[in-house]
C-alpha cells in the first residue's frame, strides 16, 4: 500500500506563476466584453455618491511613471469606495489645448502653420489630440484602471467649451475680468504670455552690473554732482528704465570715493566697499529715502530723465538699495510706476527682439543685447562693474527656455476682488498631506491677478467683441449666444465665421452705431480650460456632482489645477469645487534622482507591465509613501514582485486545501469552532478593520503592509504551518479538518476582497477558483464589514496572544537544539514546558500542544523553578527539548511509541493506522 495516496494533499489548478504580462490583457478583455464598469455602477446605484474628479493629463505622448502613479492611486480609491458602501463613478479626462500640440505639429510633423488658415491648423491640432487620447487611453486601461473610458471628458469637445464660456461669462459679469497693459511672464520661444503655473525655475548664467545714473535735478536735497548706483542682472532692461526706486524709511548716504560722489543705502555700504573695491569712501551726507522723492537723474543711454520714486518693495538683501525700475519689465516696477504715472515702456517685441523704442539696439534679441548694452554703458563711463553670476531664473515649462517680464495688453482675472473668499475656502477643504493647506493658502494670498489670455491658435477663444470705438463688449446675451454656438458647432467657428455671424441676430450696441464689430483673437490660458472642469464635467454630467469629494494630483498642481479650479469655482459659485485635496510626490529613480532620458534612468510603465505585469506596478504604488517623492527601480520592483509571490503562494495554498470543501455542506458553525480557529477569525476581523481604515484614510502603504504581514506571518508562518498536519493526515470529513477549511475559506474570501482594489487582476483570478462565491466577479462584491471585537473575543485573543508568545519561545528552543544536533526536524522532538504558575492553566487549555508546536510530543512539567538545567529559559516559561522516543510513522512523520502496534500497518502510528483502515481500505 502507498500511504502517500491516503494523504489529502493540496490540489488546485490555480498556477504558481502569475504570468501577468500575458494573462492581464485577457482579463481586461473579459471585463470589457462584460461591460464591467457599467455593471459595477448598476450594482452600487442608490448608494451615497462618491466622486473623485480626474485631473486631466495632457494628451501628448506615452504615459510616464508619474501618470501611472496618479492613475493607479485614483483607481485604488474608486475601487475601494465602490466595495465599501458608495456609488463611485470614475470619469477620466484629457487636457487637449495648448502649445505642446502646436509644437508637435510644426516641429515633429513639419506642418507649415503659416501656409494655412487658423481654422485648418486648429483642425489638425484636434485630430492629433484625439490620436494621443486613443493612445494614452489604451495604456491607462492596461494599468487596470476601471472607468468610463468610452465617455471621457475632453476639453476640446463642444459641450466642454460651451460650459467654459459660461464660466468666463459669469466671472466677467461679476467684474472679475478686465483688460490691461501690464508686465506678464512672456515666453519669446512660445511667443505668448504665460501664467505662473507655466513657469519653472532653472539655473541661468547672467551678467551682473552696477550702473551709475548722474543726478540732473537735486531739488535742493542733493548738490547735483552725485550719481545713484543701481544693480541689475538684466542689462537688456536698461533701455526701458524710467525710474530709480528707493525705500522711504531707509537711510541713504552720499559718499565720496576718489573724485566721484555716489548715493547708496547706508545698510549696504560695507558690502559695496568690497564689491566695487572702494579703498576709503567718505560719508558726506545721510538722507532719508523719502527726501529723495522726485529728484531726477539722467538715463545713462538716452537723453531722458529717470525719476527717483519711493517703493516698499526695496530691500537690503542685495544690490545698492537704489532699484533700477522699468515698469514695462517687472511687476513691482509696474505697480510702483503706476503710482507716479509712468508708462509701461516695453521696447521688446513678441519674439524677444528690440524695437525702435530702444535706439541703438533695434533688431537685437534681448539676451544677445546684454553684451551690446553693457559695452555701451562702459563706453559712456556709466558701468562701474561687470561680473557673471549663476542664479535661479524663470523658464517656460514647455520649451525649457528663459522667459521675460514684458508689458503687453492682456486679459486678466482679478484675484484681488475675491481673494478673501478663496482663502476661506482653502480653510474649509480637507488636505492630505496637511501642509497642502498652508502651501495653497500662501499661493492664493500672495498671487497677483491671473493673466488668462494667450497669443496662440490652439485653444478656446476669449468670447469678447469690440465696438467701433474699441470698447470690449461682453454681456449675458453675447455669452449665452456664443456658448450655444460652441455647443452646436464647436469653437472653430470663431475663426471660420464672420464676426456678425457670431453675434445674436439683430445685436446692437452703443459702441457700434454703424453696426460694425470685431472680435478678440487671443485664446484662453489652458489652466482656465482645465480649471473650468467643475462646471464643464461635474455640473454637465448627470452621474457626477459638484463639489467633488476628492481631487488627487501631483504636488505641482498646487500652482496648477488645484489653484485654477479653486479660482474659477469660487469666482462663479462662491465655493471650492472639491471637499478634499490629496497630493502625491514625483516618481524618481532608485537613487532618488529625477528621471531623464539623457541620464538613462527612466522607468517606463509599459515596459514594466510587459516584463512583470500591471499588478506588480500597482502593488508598488500601494507600497510607497506616495505623499512624498517615491523611488522606483528594477531592484525595488524585484522586492515588490517577491511580496507578490508570497501573497500568491498564500492564496494558492488555501485554494489547494479547499479543493474538497463545499461551503454549503461542509462549513462548521462558528460556535462549534475550536479556540484556535476562533482566534484566527478574530485576527482576520482585526485585519479587516485595519485595512478598511487604511482605505478610508488613503493610507495604502498600511494596507499593503497589513495584508503582507497577515499572509506571511499570521497565515504562512503560523496557522497554515500548524494546519498542514490536520489537513493532510486526517480523514476528509474530520470535524477539526472541516473547521480549519471553514476558517481558510472565510480568510481567503476576505483577503481577496481586501486586496482587489490594489491587485484586481490577481484577485479576479483567485476568485474564479473559490467555491460557491456570491458573485461571478470579486469587484461585484463588497469588502467584509467593519465589526467591533466583543469582550469575549478580546479575552480569547489575549489568551492566544500569550500562547503565541510561548510558541515563539518554543521555536527558538527548537532552533537551538537543531543547531546543537540534539534533534533533526522539529517532528523528531519532544518538548516539556515549565511555565510560570499563572501561565500553566493557559497552556493546559490550549489544546494539542504537539500540533501547535509541530513536534511529536509535548507536555507540561512543573513550573520554571523546577526546570532542568538543560532547558532554555524565557520570560514566562522554560523549554526542554529532547529527542522523541519511538519510531517515525511512515504516513504522518511523527515519532511515536505506537508505531508497529497495528499488525496490518506496522509502519504506522495507531492514529494513522485507524484512519487508513477506516477510510482507505481499498487503497
Amino acid at each position: 500500500m502507498s500511504y502517500k495516496e491516503t494523504l489529502l494533499m493540496p490540489k488546485t489548478k490555480f498556477p504558481m506563476k502569475g504570468n501577468l504580462p500575458n494573462k492581464e490583457p485577457e482579463r481586461q478583455q473579459q471585463w470589457e466584453e462584460e461591460n464591467m464598469y457599467e455593471r459595477v455602477q448598476e450594482r452600487t446605484k442608490g448608494r451615497p455618491l462618491f466622486v473623485l474628479h480626474d485631473g486631466p493629463p495632457y494628451a501628448n505622448g506615452d504615459i510616464h511613471m508619474g501618470h501611472a502613479l496618479n492613475k493607479i492611486l485614483k483607481d485604488i480609491i474608486v475601487r475601494s469606495k465602490s466595495t465599501m458602501g458608495y456609488h463611485a463613478p470614475y470619469v477620466p479626462g484629457w487636457d487637449t489645448h495648448g502649445l505642446p500640440i502646436e509644437t508637435a505639429l510644426t516641429k515633429n510633423k513639419k506642418v507649415k502653420r503659416k501656409e494655412m488658415s487658423v481654422a485648418a491648423f486648429r483642425q489638425l491640432c484636434e485630430d492629433y489630440a484625439r490620436e494621443q487620447i486613443d493612445r494614452q487611453r489604451e495604456q491607462f486601461k492596461r494599468l487596470g484602471v476601471r472607468g468610463d473610458w468610452e465617455n471621457p471628458y475632453i476639453t476640446l469637445t463642444n459641450e466642454y467649451e460651451a460650459q467654459q464660456i459660461n464660466v468666463f461669462g459669469e466671472m466677467a459679469k461679476k467684474g472679475y475680468i478686465y483688460k490691461g497693459k501690464k508686465p506678464v511672464y512672456w515666453s519669446p520661444s512660445s511667443e505668448s504670455a504665460l501664467a505662473e503655473a507655466e513657469i519653472e525655475y532653472h539655473d541661468k548664467r547672467s551678467p551682473s552690473i552696477y550702473v551709475a545714473f548722474s543726478v540732473k535735478d537735486g531739488k535742493n536735497v542733493l548738490a547735483g554732482d552725485e550719481q545713484f548706483i543701481i544693480w541689475t542682472t538684466t542689462p537688456w532692461t536698461i533701455p526701458a528704465n524710467l525710474a530709480i526706486t528707493v525705500h522711504p524709511d531707509y537711510t541713504y548716504v552720499v559718499i565720496e570715493e576718489g573724485r566721484q560722489k555716489y548715493i547708496v543705502a547706508e545698510g549696504l555700504l560695507e558690502t559695496l566697499k568690497t564689491e566695487l573695491e572702494w579703498e576709503n569712501p567718505t560719508v558726506l551726507k545721510t538722507i532719508k529715502g523719502r527726501e529723495l522723492e522726485q529728484i531726477t537723474a539722467v538715463h545713462p543711454l538716452y537723453d531722458r530723465e529717470s525719476l527717483i520714486i519711493l517703493g516698499e518693495h526695496v530691500t537690503l538683501d542685495a544690490g545698492t538699495g537704489c532699484v533700477h525700475t522699468a515698469p514695462g519689465h517687472g511687476e513691482d516696477d509696474y505697480i510702483v510706476g503706476k503710482q507716479y504715472g509712468l508708462d509701461a515702456l516695453c521696447p521688446v517685441d513678441d519674439k524677444g527682439y528690440f524695437t525702435k523704442e530702444a535706439p541703438g539696439f533695434e533688431g537685437l534679441f534681448y539676451d544677445e543685447a546684454n553684451k551690446a548694452i553693457t559695452e555701451k554703458l562702459e563706453e559712456l563711463g556709466a558701468l562701474l562693474k561687470l561680473q557673471f553670476i549663476t542664479h535661479s531664473y524663470p523658464h517656460d515649462w514647455r520649451t525649457k527656455k528663459p522667459v521675460i517680464f514684458r508689458a503687453t495688453a492682456q486679459w486678466f482675472a482679478s484675484i484681488e476682488n475675491f481673494r478673501e473668499d478663496l482663502l476661506q475656502e482653502v480653510r474649509n477643504v480637507k488636505w492630505l498631506p496637511e501642509w497642502g493647506e498652508t502651501r495653497l493658502y500662501n499661493m492664493v494670498r500672495d498671487r497677483g491677478d491671473w493673466c488668462i489670455s494667450r497669443q496662440r491658435a490652439w485653444g478656446v477663444p476669449i468670447p469678447i467683441f469690440y465696438g467701433e470705438d474699441g470698447e470690449a463688449i461682453i454681456n449675458d446675451e453675447t455669452i449665452a449666444h456664443v456658448s450655444e454656438l460652441f455647443r452646436q458647432h464647436g469653437s472653430n467657428i470663431w475663426f471660420e465665421w464672420e464676426t456678425k455671424e457670431l453675434l445674436p441676430e439683430g445685436f446692437a450696441s452703443e459702441h457700434s452705431p454703424n453696426g460694425t464689430f470685431t472680435r478678440e483673437m487671443d485664446i484662453m490660458d489652458v489652466w482656465f480650460d482645465s480649471g473650468s472642469s467643475h462646471q464643464a464635467v461635474l455640473e454637465e454630467r448627470e452621474d457626477l456632482v459638484r463639489p467633488a469629494d476628492i481631487y488627487l494630483e501631483g504636488s505641482d498642481q498646487y500652482r496648477g489645477w488645484f489653484n485654477s479650479s479653486l479660482s474659477t469655482s469660487v469666482a462663479t459659485t462662491g465655493k471650492a469645487p472639491y471637499k478634499a485635496i490629496i497630493s502625491h510626490g514625483f516618481a524618481l529613480d532608485g537613487k532618488g534622482r529625477k528621471m531623464s532620458k539623457s541620464v538613462g534612468n527612466v522607468v517606463v510603465p509599459n515596459k514594466v507591465m510587459k516584463q512583470l505585469g500591471a499588478d506588480i506596478l500597482r502593488l508598488w504604488v500601494a507600497s510607497v509613501d506616495y505623499q512624498a517623492d517615491v523611488r522606483i527601480s528594477d531592484d525595488i520592483l524585484k522586492q515588490v514582485a517577491e511580496v507578490y509571490r508570497k501573497l500568491r503562494n498564500t492564496f494558492r495554498f488555501m485554494l489547494g486545501n479547499l479543493n474538497d470543501f463545499t461551503p454549503s455542506t461542509d462549513r462548521v458553525a462558528a460556535e462549534e469552532l475550536p479556540e484556535l480557529e476562533r482566534y484566527m477569525l478574530i485576527k482576520l476581523q482585526e485585519l479587516v478593520n485595519k485595512v478598511r481604515k487604511g482605505y478610508d484614510d488613503y493610507q495604502f502603504a498600511s494596507v499593503y503592509h497589513d495584508l503582507h504581514n497577515f499572509c506571511t506571518i499570521e497565515m504562512s508562518s503560523f496557522y497554515m504551518d500548524i494546519a498542514k498536519d490536520t489537513l493532510y493526515i486526517e480523514a476528509a470529513d474530520n470535524k477539526y479538518r472541516r473547521a480549519i477549511q471553514t476558517v481558510m475559506y472565510d480568510t481567503l474570501t476576505a483577503l481577496v476582497q481586501l486586496a482587489a482594489p490594489i491587485i484586481p487582476h490577481t484577485a479576479e483570478e483567485v476568485w474564479d477558483f473559490i467555491p460557491e462565491t456570491n458573485a461571478d466577479h470579486v469587484q461585484l462584491t463588497d469588502m467584509p464589514e467593519h465589526a467591533a471585537v466583543s469582550e469575549d473575543e478580546r479575552r480569547l485573543s489575549r489568551k492566544w496572544d500569550q500562547v503565541m508568545a510561548v510558541r515563539d519561545d518554543v521555536l527558538k528552543a527548537l532552533e537551538k537544539a537543531r543547531n546543537e544536533k540534539v534533534i533533526g526536524k522539529s517532528l523528531t522532538a519532544e518538548i516539556i514546558l515549565y511555565p510560570d504558575a499563572d501561565w500553566k492553566s493557559l497552556l493546559e487549555n490550549a489544546g494539542d500542544l504537539a500540533k501547535l508546536f509541530i513536534v511529536s510530543k509535548a507536555g507540561i512539567g512543573g513550573d520554571k523553578q523546577t526546570a532542568p538545567a538543560s532547558a532554555e529559559t524565557f520570560e514566562h516559561t522554560a523549554v526542554e527539548v529532547r529527542p522523541a522516543e519511538g519510531e517515525t510513522c511512515a504516513r504522518c512523520w511523527t515519532v511515536s511509541e505506537t508505531v508497529g502496534n497495528d499488525e496490518d500497518h506496522p509502519d504506522l502510528c495507531e492514529k494513522c493506522a485507524e484512519i487508513v483502515k477506516t477510510h482507505y481500505s481499498q487503497v
